[in-house]
Formats: C-alpha cells, structure tokens, sequence
C-alpha cells in the first residue's frame, strides 16, 4: 500500500478500507510511517470525518496494537462503564461496589487526573494502603471472588492510541469526534467487557461544552460499540457545574461513602443510579428499568452497597477503617472558608474554574509529573438556584500550603456569580443515546 494515495483519498472524502486502516496504524506503530505522514492524515480526518465502519476499524486497530484483558474466566455478562471527565465526578467510585452488590461483576481499569479534571486511581489511592498496581492474575481472582476491582492501565494497552493521541495533541486535531470516539472506545475495548455505558457529560467543566457536541460523540461511540459486537448505550449528563459538594481525592472518597449509606448529595445519587441502570439493564440481571433502580435502591437501604465497598477496599489493601470512619482519611491543616458578599441567588457555577482551583490547591496535576496532594480540594455549600445571603458559607478550601491560596479564594469567588433573579438547576440528565439515536430518559 501507498501511504500518500490513503492521506489523499482521505483528503478528497474518499472511504477508507479496513485494510488501509490496519496497514496505516501498524505502520506508525512500528515507526515505519512517520509523524509528518499520520499528522495530515489526521488532519484529513478532521475536516472530512470517517463512516461508522471506518471509525470501528480504526478502533480495532488500535485495540490489537497492544494488550487485550481476557475476562471469559468470570461467569456472565461483564459491563464496564466510562466517563468523558468533569470536576467531582465521583460516580465509579459509587458505581463499582453499588453494581457489584446487585450481583454483577464490575473489572474496571482506570486513569489518573490532569489539569482539571480528576482520575479515579488518584482517589482510590487516597485511602491508606490501596492499591491499584495489581498482576492482571490478582485482578481477575478479586473479580471473580468479590464482584469488583479497580486496576490502573498497564503500560502496553492500546500503545497505539497513546502515539497517534500525543499527536493530535501537537497538530490542532484533538477535536475530531471519529479520532475521540476510536481513542475513548479501543481502550474500554481492550479492557475486556462485554457492555459498556457511557457517561458523556456537556457543559462547562466537560471536554464537549456544547450539548449537540457531546450528543454526536456519544452517537459516534454507542456506534463503534455495535460494530464490534459490544452493548453500549450513553447517558448525556449535565457537567455545567461541579458533580456532588465535594472537589478532592480523599474528599470525593468520603462523598462516595455517604453516597453508598443514602446520605449523599441528590445529583451523584441521581446519576449513578441511572448509569448503575443502565449497566444491570446491559448485564441482562433485569428486564426493565424500574426493576433495575429498585434493587440499586435496595442494596444501599439494606447497607450491601457499603459493605460490598469494604470487601473491595480490603481486596485491594486498602485500610478499610476509612470507610467506617472517613476522619481517618488524609485530612488538611487547615480550612478556609468563604463567604458570600452579596445577596441573591447562584446563577452559575463554572465548573473548570472550581476543577482548576483544587488543582491550584494541590488536589490535581498541571503535567503528568505532579505530585497529588490527596488532602486538600475544595467543599461546596451552594449549589447552583440557591438562595444567598451576604455572609452565608459559599464553599470550603481544604489546604496544606498557602502558596496560591490567595489566589485561589479570588478565583473562586469569581466562579461563583450571584444575582438577583431566581434560576432553575440545570438538568442532570439530559439524554440517553441507543443504537436508535438520541431520546429523553425516563
């Protein structure tokens, strides 16, 4: 094959083969097509998108350019679930044991944060003792022995994706829906499920701001996943402002914890029940949604879920003390907190801006070399539609250095926009995108 006649077929809008694709991803991932060759290939991707088909070949691709997760060993229907990324997004940290106590095995793999947004591994290892660097043997043995693990990447999963991304990284071509979606779907691929449900947030602190965006993302993956022979659905959910109060490793821990006891904040509980939903519907544990809800519902009454939690942390090495009292999770020197100087109501909240001051705070990574501080974070008090007066309790910073506090507090302030007029919370759930398309959820 020619690498210049793909890049100029593609070009001209022209479909590519399944052969093309192989032939161009094996090729640049033996180092035998160069950067300049792939780099306006991407570009032509960008403006002329892919076909489905075309989408779902390029995922494979990149899925049998590494490591594959062999699950067959564990009984049923194995369903993983995946998040585009947003600021308190706490929701595997609920999912996993809320799932697994209903009797469906979760074998997840996971990421860290980075700039904003923040990654489950990082708050898994908040708790003292846990471990997510575990032999691909351990992890399948927790699986089929408790219902749940939680593993980090292994380095040779989907290398492929890691080159071609760190490309578009530096070529302007990151935004290409057919080149997120392939990226996002090889690895949950890779990773071995049967199913998987995506949670694919829209609004400020989300990576697709627009919801139209976001919507034809979410089409593009659910796709991929049927071509593959994979049952996916998406949930379209709101991320215009923070997920749940909490912005922080160990903090968004302890949030889990009162989510998995019933006492958690509504909208995380909202959502992970939808997705949680989703995932038994996925799994065939139950016929209909209503039923499906009701035993999530149960297992936290009932108090399975944070027991389910327990055996998981315990599994993993975790000090499972920190679950039945979360003071013994890492906790700061010192709290600031910061008041309203106005009254009205919260019109806003934006999202990135809070993601970016617990990251200022320690709690997240500027570079993939950062140092995690797993203490600190920021507390909200308001939510957005709520009623202020001037001294009343905006948020908390949790904070071991006072380095960029000041700033901090400024920039916080300034996330948080307070008016006179009365407003609705934003819709949590916007959507739910099937094979069929895109549909109210109910």
């Amino acid at each position: 094959m020619n690498t210049p006649e793909i890049i100029r077929k593609k070009r001209d809008g022209k479909e590519l083969t399944t052969e093309e694709l192989r032939y161009l991803i094996e090729g640049y991932s033996k180092g035998e097509i160069p950067d300049y060759q792939l780099s306006a290939w991407a570009m032509a991707v960008y403006y002329q998108g892919m076909t489905a088909r075309e989408t779902a070949d390029l995922t494979m691709a990149m899925v049998e350019s590494g490591d594959q997760v062999d699950l067959s060993a564990i009984p049923g229907v194995k369903v993983d679930k995946h998040s585009t990324g947003g600021v308190g997004d706490t929701t595997t940290l609920v999912l996993a044991p809320l799932v697994a106590a209903v009797g469906v095995p979760v074998a997840k793999m996971s990421g860290r944060g980075l700039g904003h947004t923040g990654g489950t591994i990082d708050k898994l290892e908040s708790i003292p003792g846990f471990s997510t660097e575990i032999p691909n043997k351990k992890f399948l043995e927790l699986v089929q022995k408790s219902g749940i693990a939680v593993m980090g990447q292994t380095a040779n999963l989907t290398p492929a994706d890691k080159q071609l991304y760190g490309l578009r990284d530096v070529t302007g071509t990151v935004e290409s829906i057919p080149l997120i979606a392939s990226s996002i779907m090889s690895k949950k691929i890779a990773a071995g499920s049967d199913a998987i449900v995506l949670d694919v947030k829209t609004g400020d602190g989300a990576f697709m701001k627009e919801e139209a965006d976001a919507v034809r993302l979410a089409e593009a993956m659910v796709a991929i996943g049927h071509q593959v022979g994979r049952k996916t659905v998406a949930i379209i959910s709101d991320m215009s402002q923070p997920l749940g109060y909490a912005i922080g490793n160990a903090m968004e821990i302890r949030e889990a914890i009162d989510t998995l006891r019933g006492e958690g904040p509504e909208d995380l509980t909202d959502l992970c029940t939808a997705l949680g939903t989703e995932m038994l519907l996925l799994a065939g544990k139950y016929e209909t949604r209503q039923e499906a809800t009701q035993a999530l519902q149960q297992v936290i009454e009932n108090g399975a879920a944070l027991e389910k939690m327990e055996e998981f942390v315990s599994g993993q090495g975790g000090d499972i003390a920190t679950i039945t009292d979360p003071g013994k999770l890492p906790q700061p020197k010192e709290k600031v907190v910061i008041h309203s100087d106005k009254a009205g109501y919260i019109q806003r909240i934006h999202a990135e801006e809070i993601g970016l001051c617990a990251m200022r705070l320690g709690a997240g990574r500027a570079t993939k070399a950062d140092q995690i501080d797993f203490a600190v974070g920021v507390e909200l008090h308001r939510k957005v539609g709520d009623a202020v007066e001037v001294g009343t309790p905006l948020a908390t910073l949790y904070v071991n250095s006072e380095k960029n506090l000041p700033e901090v507090e400024k920039r916080l302030i300034a996330a948080m926009e307070i008016g006179e007029q009365s407003v609705q919370a934003p819709m949590l759930i916007r959507g739910i995108v099937t094979p069929e398309g895109f549909h109210q959820y109910k």
